[in-house]
């Protein structure tokens, strides 16, 4: 098992070092300059030379790129243009709101797509099953901007019930910072006006970021939950007079949900990297908000930076994916 870990961790490096050639490459075949963004338009010609200096923008693309990765080894991110501050206190202030969203939504898309991908196996063919496929089918095919937009419109704009944007009521004071998930604080610092606040603000935009995984989450489950229900193993439970719940719970749907967790480990590293659409439309300051703002800017290391976290952080979720196998399924061993 440790020599498994430890070839993965070998791997991760690889990663980090490609993600960072690509995403340095990319960035700089874009044709701006950042010193003239960050300067403004009235900005002279010296002057740009000068924080194209400081920057070290004037040194050739290769240069820049080892000069990058020399100080990623020694735990710098480099400074953002836009905020003036190092890429990672801004993550460490931007990140806990993205992390908070996603569980949420991976929360709501668990503990509503398992128990009916596993109810429409059971059921298969009933209208409980024809609900699920059809929800699974709109759950892939609507557009989270949209979705986002019509859950404003109808909770917001219709009902007045929830708030459309922002991670709290512009009366309530954000809670004492110990994790930066304003939920999280709100509960352990016994904050309760924050704590009702932010649970209305985070509904909204996790029940849209959910719905595309509460899909597939729905649709992996009910195949695996089907092809489970037909092995041998089921059939001679049965014959020795096993309960039906306790046959589906303890031995199907233990088998069944080795698939379940490889789609939760690659749904989870996507939602975190990829919640872009959700926090721009609901105004929440997470990663994704900071990164649009990062890319309007041109701004290199908040981009650079923000990449390879995401990909560290996809990578180990990966891993905890692969260990989780072993739990679930004895026979699977790393050794």
């Amino acid at each position: 098992m440790l020599a498994f870990v430890i070839r993965r961790l070998g791997f991760l490096v690889i990663v980090v070092i490609g993600v960072s050639m690509l995403t340095f490459a990319m960035s700089h075949l874009v044709p701006a300059d950042p010193a003239r963004l960050l300067l403004g338009k009235t900005a002279t010609p010296a002057q740009i030379t000068q924080i194209r200096r400081g920057l070290g923008l004037d040194q050739p693309v290769p240069v820049q790129y080892l000069i990058y990765m020399d100080h990623l080894l020694h735990g710098d991110f480099g400074q953002s243009i836009s905020s003036r501050r190092p890429v990672l206190s801004d993550f460490l202030d931007y990140f806990p709101a993205t992390v908070e969203l996603t569980l949420y939504a991976m929360l709501m898309a668990l503990v509503v797509g398992i128990p009916l991908g596993v109810l429409s196996a059971v059921w298969r063919g009933g209208w409980l099953d024809h609900f699920t496929r059809v929800t699974s089918l709109f759950g892939v095919s609507i557009p989270l901007f949209w979705l986002g937009l019509l859950f404003q419109l109808i909770f917001f704009g219709w009902l007045h019930i929830l708030p459309s944007d922002s991670r709290l009521d512009g009366n309530v004071a954000a809670p004492h910072h110990i994790t930066g998930m304003y939920t999280v604080d709100s509960l352990l610092t016994a904050n309760w006006p924050a704590l009702f606040s932010s649970l209305d603000h985070v509904l909204l935009p996790a029940a849209t970021l959910a719905f595309a995984t509460l899909a597939t989450v729905i649709r992996v489950t009910r195949s695996s939950m089907i092809e489970a229900l037909g092995k041998d193993y089921i059939r001679t439970a049965r014959a020795k007079g096993v309960a039906r719940w306790r046959v589906n719970v303890r031995h199907a749907l233990r088998n069944a949900l080795i698939p379940t967790i490889t789609l939760v480990g690659l749904q989870f590293g996507n939602l975190l990297g990829g919640a872009f659409l959700v926090e721009i439309v609901f105004s929440w300051p997470g990663i994704g908000f900071y990164s649009v703002q990062a890319i309007r800017n041109f701004d290199y290391a908040a981009i650079m930076g923000i990449t390879i976290i995401v990909a560290i952080a996809y990578t180990v979720i990966n891993l905890v994916v692969d260990l989780l196998y072993a739990v679930l399924d004895p026979r699977i061993t790393y050794a």
